[in-house]
């Protein structure tokens, strides 16, 4: 048989000799379905927060690569990623976020399960030759929690520790475990979802793009460390008391679409989620200790995050335009300041690799 011609956009280059991925890995639906079955089947998603599903019966709603989940915490304790799809014809079992339930009964025909994702009951089944509600239960996703968060996976994707791993030696093991989510807010951008992830991960553009955030940060200490499956941006902060205070600022980014950013006294969690071609939809989880009730401090948290994001969001729309143009011919990476770009395109390349 034979072999498919190799695509030289995704060969593999040091950084010193990087190019940019080509415009048409970011534009229109063939990149769309690509990243769905390549990277979102097989990477691990950030669903829940821990306190989401603290209880038995406590349950969030998610969805990966087009397989509706549903995260729930047992009756015996466990924490489950089960499939969101009744065995009988489909339907959903929730529809949205609940605490406390007993059981889930199917939207559509009653269908119930019990919290392991075993079916309890079929209404009017009796009839039915060769058909036991003991042989049918709901399959199950993987799913880790891991400093105070939730995270599921389909089957293929690595070891979740693999992904974390050296993080806890950094910032210290369950130091995020306290913390308690006070606000969500979300952005609708017209970019594709991997724009996002590349303005996210280098700070070359912040003295253009961010100049209140440029006065907080060191750009000349700014520095980006890698590890196999995540990214750490990191630099000293200086910022008023009424919002950060002094410290680190520390940019996580876990492949492929989750950040964490830590600053002094807060969590902020982003979820870029795609959106059909040409858009996603970033999600921003805010988390402060819960032995700390400061709403002024929080409010300024919110309005300065509002402020960042807005830049962000026009810049990277503009980007978008400009790769949708036809004029975009991949650019050359800048080695000391896009080392994180590069590392994430390396790992796209070698998934987009093992697709051809």
């Amino acid at each position: 048989m034979q072999q498919p011609t190799p695509d030289p956009d995704l060969a593999s280059r040091e950084l010193t000799c990087a190019f940019a991925l080509p415009a048409s890995f970011y534009v229109g639906t063939a990149a769309d379905e690509r990243d769905r079955r390549q990277i979102f089947a097989r990477s691990w998603q950030l669903v829940a927060h821990a306190t989401d599903v603290a209880q038995p019966g406590d349950h969030v709603v998610a969805d990966l690569a087009g397989v509706p989940l549903l995260i729930v915490s047992g009756d015996d304790g466990t924490l489950r990623a089960l499939h969101n799809v009744c065995r009988h014809r489909a339907g959903p079992l929730a529809l949205c976020a609940g605490r406390r339930a007993k059981r889930f009964r199917c939207r559509y025909h009653g269908w119930t399960y019990a919290l392991d994702g075993q079916l309890s009951s079929a209404p009017e089944m009796d009839d039915a030759e060769h058909f036991a509600v003991a042989d049918i239960r709901l399959p199950e996703a993987r799913v880790a929690q891991w400093q105070g968060l939730v995270f599921a996976a389909l089957d293929d994707s690595p070891p979740f520790a693999h992904l974390v791993d050296g993080i806890d030696a950094r910032i210290g093991p369950g130091r995020l475990d306290g913390y308690v989510l006070q606000q969500r807010v979300a952005y609708d951008i017209d970019c594709d979802w991997k724009v996002y992830v590349d303005n996210y991960l280098e700070g070359y553009h912040v003295p253009h793009i961010h100049p209140e955030l440029n006065r907080m940060l060191d750009y000349r200490s700014y520095r980006t460390e890698l590890s196999r499956w995540h990214s750490l941006q990191w630099s000293p902060l200086e910022s008023a008391e009424e919002l950060y205070g002094n410290g680190d600022a520390l940019y996580y980014w876990l492949w492929p679409n989750t950040m964490l950013n830590i600053l002094p006294g807060r969590l902020q969690t982003n979820r870029v989620l795609p959106r059909g071609p040409g858009r996603c939809r970033v999600e921003f989880d805010f988390h402060y200790p819960a032995d700390i009730d400061d709403a002024a401090r929080r409010a300024h948290d919110a309005a300065f995050s509002d402020l960042v994001q807005k830049e962000d969001v026009d810049i990277c729309e503009r980007v978008q335009r400009g790769l949708a143009s036809g004029s975009y011919v991949a650019g050359r990476l800048n080695p000391l300041r896009e080392s994180g770009v590069h590392h994430f395109h390396e790992l796209l390349r070698s998934a987009y690799r093992v697709h051809r």
